[in-house]
């Protein structure tokens, strides 16, 4: 926080709980009701740590070696290898896409999940002394970030869907299946819902973990100084595991999304 008064518990929290947003109407800085806004600090820590995640992979792939590897060349060597097996036995056409997308939604969801683990007060408070007056620091516990990213995959899930089956194609499988072209009306009605429910069942998972985990980071830093470590640590221990599987659980679901819509009925 940029002032050192003192605050009780319940300021502390409500302040971490705000975004630095940016109103599209008025063009000022500041917490906003209003829907055109821009939570600028989910924007700049999502493209950073995705400019860090693209720039470190380029330039391992440029010193690539033969024979005998170095060791982060060995691991991101295992890491693609794992991704792509992942996506050979859940993609069940060709395309060369698929695998790399699969690589590059895990690292960098697991990336901006692990901003998590940074402490809630570090970066608020290096960036109060230059007049910033509010930062979250975990885009994915921000439900536009992970709706964007969602929004994004549902995208692709349709173009999939129209480059494989074409609009006739997808057309009968909407109006024919699952229960035959009598149900026509129910076909439609739960062939909408599915794809409905795919982005937002993306999204408000790994939305609702990472607000969650936040959260309790945040309730750890209002207790006693002497009382942060056993609690913080072990939460710290265990948030490693979530972040990780909440990465891995929005690649695979992605993949799958996309293996469906490649599927003909």
């Amino acid at each position: 926080m940029s002032t050192t008064a003192k605050i009780t518990p319940a300021e502390f929290i409500q302040h971490h709980l705000h975004h630095l947003q940016l109103n599209l109407h008025t063009f000022k800085i500041g917490p906003s009701s209003d829907f055109m806004v821009l939570n600028l600090d989910t924007l700049a820590v999502s493209i950073f740590l995705g400019i860090l995640f693209l720039s470190f992979f380029y330039y391992i792939a440029r010193r690539v070696q033969a024979g005998v590897p170095s060791k982060i060349q060995n691991f991101l060597e295992i890491a693609v290898d794992t991704v792509d097996g992942l996506v050979r036995e859940a993609f069940h056409a060709e395309n060369k896409f698929v695998a790399p997308l699969g690589l590059t939604i895990f690292v960098w969801v697991f990336l901006m999940n692990f901003m998590d683990l940074v402490p809630v007060d570090l970066l608020p408070r290096i960036l109060g002394f230059f007049g910033v007056p509010y930062f979250k620091s975990v885009p994915t516990a921000d439900p536009m970030m992970t709706f964007g990213l969602s929004i994004t995959v549902f995208i692709l899930v349709v173009f999939y869907n129209l480059k494989s089956k074409g609009f006739v194609g997808l057309g009968k499988e909407m109006l024919s299946q699952p229960f035959g072209w009598y149900l026509m009306p129910v076909n439609v009605a739960f062939r909408l819902l599915e794809e409905f429910v795919k982005p937002l069942s993306l999204s408000l998972r790994l939305f609702g973990n990472l607000f969650a985990g936040e959260l309790i980071f945040i309730l750890i830093a209002v207790m006693p100084w002497w009382m942060q470590w056993v609690p913080g640590g072990i939460w710290s221990i265990f948030h490693i595991l979530i972040i990780t599987i909440q990465a891995f659980i929005f690649m695979m679901l992605t993949i799958v999304y996309m293996s469906m819509a490649q599927t003909k009925h």
